[in-house]
């Protein structure tokens, strides 16, 4: 059987701060208006993340920043 540890990182909205996720009265969810440096920076986080092995499982997205959760095989 497969065994796993966890793993929670907060990133303040200072980090993004023209990321802009929102979602439509018909529960349609996306991103909008996210300029391409602010794509890179958390293109770098994945990426760092990714190195030491850890799978990004899900984002939470609030006014003071993001929260990612991340997974890998223990």
């Amino acid at each position: 059987m497969d065994r796993y540890e966890y793993q929670i990182t907060g990133h303040s909205a200072e980090s993004f701060d023209r990321v802009n996720y929102f979602c439509t009265e018909e529960g349609k969810c996306g991103l909008n208006d996210v300029p391409g440096d602010q794509l890179q920076a958390f293109m770098g986080i994945l990426n760092e993340q990714g190195q030491e092995g850890w799978e990004l499982v899900q984002l939470f997205f609030g006014a003071q920043g993001v929260l990612a959760f991340w997974k890998r095989r223990s």
